[in-house]
C-alpha cells in the first residue's frame, strides 16, 4: 500500500436512511453523489493522495450489474425485515465508470469493498451460513481491469467478524473465502504491472474470532488487517462530548490495540517471517478512515507506513494534554500535534535550545489563575548552534471552534475562519512563523500542529 496517510469513507446509504428523527445522508453515497460538482474534486486534490475507501454498512447487499448476474439488480429501497432495513441494491458499471473518472482525475488512491454476502443465507439471528458466491466479484474485478481503473485494494466484507452488527460470518468460513478472492485477485491481475492487495476484515475486533481467521487465511492471502472501533459510541449519546474530552475514556481503547497487536502475533506469523507491516484502518463515527498510530508516546521509534514516527513520552504531563510527533511528510524537519482537552487550562511549552533538547510544559487554570510546571523527556538535537538559531523559525497551525462552540461547523485556523473563497475554492491553510526558541502556547480545547523545518531527527533523514 501507499503512503497514504488520510482516508474518506464513500458509503452507500440512500437519501432515505434515517436515525434519530434525521436523514443526514441526503446525495451523498456512492450512488447519488453529484460527481461533477467542482468542490467535490477540489476537495479531493486538496489532500493531494486522498484515500477513498468505497464501501460501508450496506456493500453487503450491493448487486454489481455486470457478467452473468442472476438477481434483479434494483436500487436499494426500504424493507423492514431486511439487513438494516434495506432490500438488496445496485451498482451499474455507467456508475462505476463514472466514479473511477473521478478517482483518476483527482489522484485519489481506491479501495472498494467487495459484497461478502452473496449467495449466503440467514441461518440464526445475525448468523449467516451457506458458500460464497463469488461470480459477482469475479466480474466485477475483471470489468474493472478490462477499463483500466487503478484499484489500490479490494476489501472484503464490512463489520461480518465475531458478533458482526446486521449480520456476521463463522471466521473459519470466512478465512476460506478470503482465499478465494486471493486466488481471483492472482488469475485476473497475473499479467497486469501492479496487483491490488487484500484487506480484511473490517469488523470490529473479536480475538477468538480474528485467531481463527488468521489461522484459516493463512500465509500469502491477507496482506492489510483492518478493524473498526466505535468507542466514543452513539452520535445521539447526549454524554458525546464528554466522552471526547475525557482522556481516561479515550484511553480505554489501548486495550483492544494490544489484544490485536498480539491476536496478529501469535496467528500471524506470516506478517513477520514475510516481513510485512501490519495496519490499522479506524473507522469512527465521521465515517473516515485513518492509519493507526499508536497513542503512547519521543523515546520509541517505529516506521508508519513508510514515515518515521516518534512517540512523545510526557509521562508526568497532564493526560489533558495529548502529543505526538512524526517526521514532516515530503520537507526535512519534524510536526508535533498537541492536542488539549481541558476546557479551562492552558499550556505553555517552553523549548530550550541544548543538544538534548529539554520541553517544559506550563498549564495554566484560567479559572483559578494557578499553574505548574512538569518536564517532557529529551528529544533530538537542533541543525546548526545555537548562535544560529537565533533567526530559526518554527510553523504553528492553531485550530479552534468558531466562537469557541466546540460543536460549530467551521474551524478556525490561527484566528481565522476556515470557509470557501469567494470563488468556492479551498482557502489557503498558512501557518504563523514563529522564532523557534519562544514558547509555544496551546489554548484549551485547542489542537496544534507546530512543524520544526530545520529540526534534525537522523531518523527522519
Amino acid at each position: 500500500m501507499m503512503k497514504i496517510l488520510v482516508c474518506a469513507t464513500l458509503d452507500w446509504w440512500p437519501h432515505d436512511k434515517c436515525d434519530y428523527n434525521q436523514c443526514p445522508w441526503g446525495n451523498s453515497s456512492a450512488l447519488n453523489l453529484d460527481l461533477s460538482h467542482p468542490l467535490l474534486a477540489k476537495a479531493i486534490q486538496a489532500f493531494k493522495r486522498l484515500r477513498i475507501r468505497v464501501g460501508g454498512s450496506l456493500q453487503d447487499q450491493v448487486l454489481y450489474d455486470v457478467g452473468n448476474l442472476k438477481a434483479p439488480c434494483h436500487p436499494f429501497r426500504k424493507m423492514k425485515d431486511r439487513l438494516f432495513g434495506f432490500s438488496k441494491g445496485c451498482l451499474h458499471m455507467e456508475r462505476w465508470d463514472e466514479l473511477n473518472q473521478l478517482f483518476n482525475r483527482t489522484g485519489a488512491v481506491v479501495t472498494f469493498g467487495l459484497n461478502a454476502l452473496h449467495g449466503r443465507h440467514r441461518i440464526k439471528d445475525k448468523a449467516m451460513g451457506g458458500d460464497w458466491d463469488s461470480g459477482n466479484a469475479y466480474d466485477l474485478i475483471k470489468y474493472t481491469l478490462s477499463r483500466g481503473h487503478q484499484i489500490d485494494s479490494w476489501e472484503f466484507g464490512n463489520e461480518l467478524s465475531g458478533k458482526g452488527i446486521g449480520a456476521s460470518v463463522n471466521a473459519d468460513l470466512y478465512g476460506k473465502d478470503v482465499i478465494t478472492l486471493k486466488n481471483i485477485i492472482d488469475n485476473l491481475y497475473k499479467d497486469s504491472p501492479s496487483k491490488p492487495t487484500v484487506i480484511a476484515p473490517g469488523g470490529f475486533f473479536e480475538k477468538e474470532w480474528y485467531a481463527k481467521f488468521l489461522q484459516v487465511s493463512g500465509s500469502n492471502v491477507v496482506n492489510v488487517v483492518t478493524h473498526h472501533i466505535y468507542n466514543l459510541g452513539a452520535g445521539v449519546d447526549p454524554n458525546l462530548v464528554r466522552k471526547i474530552l475525557d482522556p481516561h475514556h479515550l484511553n480505554k481503547v489501548s486495550e483492544t490495540f494490544s489484544n490485536l497487536k498480539q491476536t496478529i502475533e501469535k496467528n500471524g506469523p506470516w506478517s513477520v517471517c514475510m516481513g510485512w507491516r501490519i495496519r490499522w484502518c479506524l473507522q469512527q463515527r465521521w465515517s473516515s478512515c485513518f492509519e493507526h498510530i499508536c497513542e503512547q508516546l519521543l523515546v520509541l521509534r517505529s516506521t508508519w507506513n513508510g514515515i518515521q514516527v516518534f512517540y512523545l513520552l510526557l509521562p508526568d504531563a497532564s493526560p489533558f494534554l495529548r502529543s505526538y510527533a512524526h517526521c514532516s511528510k515530503g520537507r526535512g524537519g519534524i510536526t508535533v500535534l498537541l492536542i488539549n482537552l481541558s476546557n479551562d487550562t492552558a499550556y505553555i511549552i517552553s523549548v530550550q535550545n541544548i543538544k538534548n533538547m529539554k520541553l517544559l510544559v506550563k498549564g495554566k487554570d484560567l479559572n483559578r489563575e494557578s499553574s505548574f510546571t512538569r518536564g517532557l523527556k529529551r528529544t533530538v538535537a537542533w541543525v546548526g548552534g545555537k548562535a544560529s538559531d537565533e533567526h530559526l523559525t518554527r510553523e504553528e497551525y492553531h485550530l479552534t471552534p468558531k466562537d469557541g462552540y466546540l460543536q460549530s461547523q467551521t474551524m478556525v485556523l490561527n484566528g481565522i475562519p476556515v470557509v470557501l473563497t469567494e470563488d468556492k475554492s479551498i482557502p489557503r491553510l498558512d501557518p504563523v512563523h514563529v522564532n523557534v526558541n519562544s514558547p509555544i502556547y496551546i489554548a484549551p480545547l485547542s489542537i496544534a500542529f507546530i512543524v520544526f523545518p530545520n529540526f534534525d531527527a537522523p531518523a527522519c533523514a
